[in-house]
């Protein structure tokens, strides 16, 4: 990730990474088989971190729109070449040739991140603090936005930094979760 976040994904070669922690490219592709083996892995720890720090937030005694903010801003990208968002980026370009275990891990990643927005949705609608909405459908379309910003965040395409790709779903949520007589 160090690596990613430095040079970017374009230096990041398996002889490169072996200079920098100390091993031969032969001994990388021993454990890891190849470079997609490698960036899918690497994601899986990003993922796994992610994932950690999602559940804390999650589980906070707070309004539901209180948690579903700490969630957008955990998905959406820090900025230009967030090594997160530059691993997936690359792993997701590769996927158009990935065999079916490396989808079904990219699967579970996805699938997590939708489990826990579906979730929070769910609760904030049944406690009323959303309007009604299918949880799923809207989590699915909340994502693709999330997904389409993020992207042009990373990527940093100019007049989507951060802060303004915020600023865009937080009165997209409001427009679409506030209560009618709120």
């Amino acid at each position: 990730m160090g690596m990613i976040a430095e040079r970017g994904l374009e230096q990041l070669t398996m002889a490169a990474l072996g200079r920098e922690v100390g091993m031969s490219s032969g001994h990388l592709l021993y454990y890891f088989r190849s470079k997609d083996e490698l960036l899918l892995q690497a994601l899986e720890w990003s993922e796994g971190r992610l994932g950690a720090e999602r559940a804390r937030l999650l589980s906070r005694r707070a309004p539901a729109r209180e948690r579903l903010d700490a969630y957008v801003d955990l998905y959406v990208p820090d900025g230009h070449r967030d090594p997160h968002w530059t691993l997936w980026l690359e792993v997701w370009n590769r996927s158009q040739n990935a065999d079916d275990d490396a989808r079904d891990r990219q699967a579970a990643i996805e699938g997590a991140w939708h489990r826990d927005l579906v979730a929070l949705l769910a609760e904030g609608v049944s406690r009323g603090e959303f309007r009604p909405v299918d949880p799923d459908r809207f989590a699915t379309r909340l994502r693709a936005l999330l997904d389409g910003f993020s992207i042009h965040v990373a990527i940093g395409l100019r007049g989507t930094g951060r802060e303004q790709v915020l600023g865009h779903v937080r009165e997209f949520l409001d427009e679409s979760l506030t209560l009618a007589d709120a």
